[in-house]
């Protein structure tokens, strides 16, 4: 046992007042950010993640993600038992969750509940706190008016980033004039601020052995809902009972499809801020279609 196991062992028995197993029984792969582990207690065993030093606040960002996607009552999320620090790292306890296969009915489970989550409710766009998506802060000031909070919070925010890694040219030039054009997209349609999981790709959800759907590692704040509904286009691995379960429980504007790719660009311009790669080309082209269908 190194000394730094030994050192979140006495931390994790501390936060959780409970007797901790002097090290973790497995760790847990998936994710690219932090490290997380499988560890037993005197009341079973917890999921315990660590952030590398220098990011303190995204665990608690984290936690108060889960904290209020729990207090919407819909889907099923991890409760946050813990948070604490060793040394200049910090970690986050979750209950564990055994996780099993989503189902089709898994699918259809999660499409009406997403509906009933996405009906709470805020005043105003955005969320008192920042957060990340992924390893890259995430502005939420809170704005009245939702096409101001994409322009400035969402896109603006992600090409101004492009922009300080090097991508500028044509990107910047064509992100600009989309920047200039967006109202057209909202011309007959004015979205709630629903509560968003804000990261809604298959890699963070799934069903638990009960065939219970659970979402995980939220990015929240309150937005447009199609912008979750979106993402689950954008990389695949959401069934067709999923769409038509959500659509079912709560129908989507007609126009939907065309904002499509108007929220999918944020989570590309991200991926382009972290990977680099060919992840230029895809927001240019993603760029050039909305451009089009805005008459540009």
């Amino acid at each position: 046992m190194t000394q730094a196991t030994a050192a979140l062992a006495a931390a994790l028995a501390a936060a959780l007042g409970r007797r901790v197993a002097d090290a973790p029984a497995a760790e847990v792969h998936g994710g690219c950010i932090n490290r997380c582990w499988r560890w037993e207690t005197a009341a079973g065993p917890v999921f315990v993640k660590a952030a590398a030093p220098g990011r303190p606040g995204m665990l608690e960002a984290e936690r108060q993600g889960l904290v209020e996607l729990r207090a919407a009552g819909a889907v099923r999320v991890p409760e946050p038992l813990a948070l604490g620090s060793f040394g200049e790292a910090v970690f986050l306890v979750l209950e564990w969750i055994d996780f099993g296969i989503v189902t089709p009915a898994a699918e259809e489970r999660f499409g009406e509940q997403l509906a009933w989550q996405h009906r709470v409710h805020a005043e105003r766009f955005g969320l008192d706190h920042e957060n990340a998506i992924g390893s890259t802060p995430q502005p939420n000031a809170w704005a009245d008016d939702w096409v101001t909070f994409l322009r400035e919070r969402r896109l603006g925010f992600q090409l101004a980033l492009a922009a300080r890694n090097g991508h500028g040219g044509r990107l910047q030039e064509r992100g600009a004039r989309l920047l200039d054009v967006i109202d057209v997209f909202f011309a007959t349609y004015r979205p709630a601020p629903s509560l968003l999981h804000g990261d809604l790709w298959s890699g963070n959800r799934g069903a638990d052995t009960s065939g219970q759907p659970v979402i995980y590692d939220p990015a929240i704040y309150y937005g447009d809902r199609e912008a979750d509904i979106a993402m689950t286009r954008l990389f695949g691995g959401f069934g067709p009972r999923f769409h038509s379960a959500y659509v079912a429980a709560w129908p989507l504007d007609q126009a939907a499809g065309t904002r499509r790719d108007l929220y999918n660009l944020y989570h590309v311009l991200n991926h382009l801020n972290l990977f680099g790669g060919s992840y230029r080309a895809q927001a240019e082209s993603l760029i050039d279609r909305l451009l089009a269908a805005a008459g540009q």
